[in-house]
């Protein structure tokens, strides 16, 4: 990957789809999803047109898709797929992976193969959709083997649109997507790298307080228009936290045409946007030229 050639980094975009057209989650979840951001209809692309969406606008994405197995009983998009359609498209396409917890140790072998032969640069978890607390013990071993491996770990957190609107919210629950519970992770495991996915409401100030007192926590801003940013967010983002905040779309129910449309908008230094759009994911990801982590 080129990155002087590149103008953002978004560090979080899913893989719906895979390549034989299986979704990546049960069909009432994606549809209450697109109804939550107002997304109906859009198209479930595959990793080879997410690549050209980013291509096309100078800009690479992480992707990855979500293994909640245990909890909702779906099949998962298979990691190795993801990792191979990035791997195809790397000079805008960074793969990512995610295992659910609830896998054991089965989960902490599949993590370390997944970076030792396909090239994962980190892991994601959706806490609320897997159905766990992320500061579960259960979930330690994983925690080891990705710290270990020296790539992050995102965490999904804050309210959820999967599951929005369905009777019982689809049996999701969201006290385990606050992000204090992943004050312990960032505790526990200190060479961890963790992004706290989102801006995390309606516990905004918690994500703050957490990655303001952890060196190892960062946020990412996806899953939102810029405009409804709650404004200590955007004070943090523009002053303690401007080398912690990272850009995120949430693509493909949110384009990154529109959040960066809204982001121009926001009232930040010059010298903040392009560390949030590009340069501090680039040291976070291991890409940066200078970056001593990187492989």
């Amino acid at each position: 990957m080129d990155l002087d050639a590149i103008v953002a980094i978004d560090v979080h975009t899913h893989a719906e789809v895979s390549r034989d057209g299986h979704p990546s989650l049960p069909r009432e979840l994606l549809e209450a999803s697109e109804k939550y951001f107002k997304a109906h209809g859009h198209r479930q692309p595959t990793i080879a047109e997410i690549a050209a969406h980013y291509r096309e606008r100078r800009m690479a994405a992480v992707v990855f898709t979500v293994d909640a197995e245990h909890a909702t009983g779906h099949p998962r998009i298979p990691n190795e797929e993801v990792a191979q359609g990035c791997a195809e498209h790397a000079d805008v396409l960074i793969p990512f992976a995610s295992v659910d917890p609830w896998k054991g140790r089965a989960g902490v072998r599949e993590a370390r193969r997944l970076v030792e032969e396909h090239g994962v640069r980190g892991f994601k978890f959706h806490p609320s959709l897997q159905g766990f607390s992320p500061d579960d013990r259960m979930a330690y071993p994983l925690y080891a083997a990705i710290e270990e491996l020296g790539v992050p770990a995102l965490f999904h957190t804050g309210q959820t649109g999967i599951g929005a609107g369905v009777p019982g919210g689809g049996g999701i629950r969201l006290k385990y997507s606050n992000p204090m519970l992943v004050d312990d992770v960032a505790a526990d495991f200190p060479d961890l790298r963790i992004i706290l996915a989102h801006p995390s409401f309606p516990w905004q100030d918690e994500a703050l307080a957490v990655a303001t007192h952890k060196p190892n926590v960062h946020i990412d801003l996806s899953g939102w228009s810029p405009k409804y940013f709650p404004p200590q967010l955007v004070r943090y983002a523009n002053s303690l936290l401007q080398d912690k905040v990272l850009f995120g779309s949430d693509y493909p129910v949110i384009t990154p045409d529109r959040w960066l449309a809204d982001f121009a908008a926001l009232d930040l230094k010059p010298a903040v946007r392009p560390k949030i759009l590009k340069l501090n994911a680039a040291r976070l990801l291991g890409l940066a030229a200078d970056d001593p982590e990187r492989p």
